[in-house]
């Protein structure tokens, strides 16, 4: 246990009184030096930084006697201290690691492609992405998913208030993903996210500035547990085209989010016209509004009836006559 405290950064005499502490709650500073085999001073200085630190303090009534504070409350503040210690040690890693790249791509074309293995390296990278994008993030956003797709929706919150432009085109599927729609991407569109949609998509993809994209590996149906890093290059060029070629042809999502006052569409038939505009079926609408397939073909069928159309490219088209998309 004190070789663990010493890679938390707390000494060995520290760690030492605060472990004895621990199982003899109540002690003087003279019983625990007696315990642990120092000195009355050596002891009376540990416990004036552990109770610095937040680890010990004395007891209420007798002030002589002092008591460990609980271990988990203790060690999870050291534990967060060099967490945050090792973040910041890593953005400055992947900074230097961008400077290096940047120096070096005219010499040595190899560092334009680095492959990232392992979850955890690919989302501190994505981390480091979003934390280090200047003035806009791009995105392709298509299942499967190998984490939770809202992990970085907090970091994707406070670029935004900073001022920086989120762009994403999702995938009909994305959109269809239980709950997303509501619950994550409608939020990301209020708090200033632009979104789209396309039918499909050629892959998932996040790009930051034109300094960096990350495009997670896929066989077939099924993600791999690692991903492409694409650092200034002609093929970082060709994925900005790309995205923009992509982002020309979708569909805003915005058009599902009316509130259904004045002389528009009500608000459900709004969110039906988004979705089939974007090419999401009768089930992937179903999935991506909560709503029973009765009750998606019953409000088709009232759309329908209320845009005098007899199919989906009719109802488009009158659709737009009235300004509804």
């Amino acid at each position: 246990m004190l070789d663990a405290f010493t890679v938390l950064g707390l000494g060995r005499p520290d760690g030492q009184v605060y472990a004895a502490l621990v199982v003899a709650p109540q002690s003087t500073a003279e019983e625990l030096a007696e315990h642990c085999g120092l000195t009355l001073e050596q002891c009376r200085a540990a416990l004036d930084r552990l109770a610095e630190q937040g680890m010990a303090t004395r007891a209420p009534v007798d002030r002589e006697r002092y008591l460990s504070v609980a271990p988990d409350v203790a060690i999870g503040t050291l534990i967060g201290h060099r967490e945050a210690e090792l973040r910041s040690a890593r953005a400055e890693m992947h900074r230097l690691m961008d400077a290096f790249r940047e120096a070096s791509r005219y010499t040595d074309p190899a560092h334009s492609v680095e492959v990232l293995t392992g979850g955890e390296a690919i989302a501190q990278r994505l981390e480091h992405l979003i934390e280090s994008s200047q003035y806009q993030i791009r995105g392709f956003d298509c299942p499967p998913y190998v984490q939770d797709p809202t992990v970085e929706q907090p970091r994707q919150r406070a670029k935004l208030k900073s001022g920086v432009r989120i762009r994403t085109v999702f995938d009909k599927e994305a959109i269809a993903w239980p709950g997303r729609l509501e619950q994550e991407i409608l939020t990301g569109v209020e708090d200033g996210e632009e979104a789209r949609v396309r039918p499909v998509l050629p892959m998932k993809m996040m790009m930051a500035d034109d300094k960096m994209a990350i495009i997670p590996i896929s066989v077939g149906d099924s993600v791999l547990d690692a991903a492409y890093v694409i650092h200034p290059s002609a093929l970082l060029q060709a994925l900005d085209a790309l995205f923009e070629a992509e982002w020309e042809r979708a569909v805003p999502l915005q058009t599902v989010l009316g509130d259904g006052e004045g002389p528009g569409p009500e608000a459900d038939h709004l969110k039906l016209l988004g979705l089939l505009a974007a090419g999401l079926t009768d089930e992937s609408i179903a999935r991506s509004l909560g709503w029973s397939a009765r009750t998606t073909q019953r409000r088709l069928q009232g759309l329908m009836r209320e845009l005098g159309a007899t199919t989906r490219f009719q109802a488009g088209m009158a659709a737009r006559e009235r300004g509804w998309l």
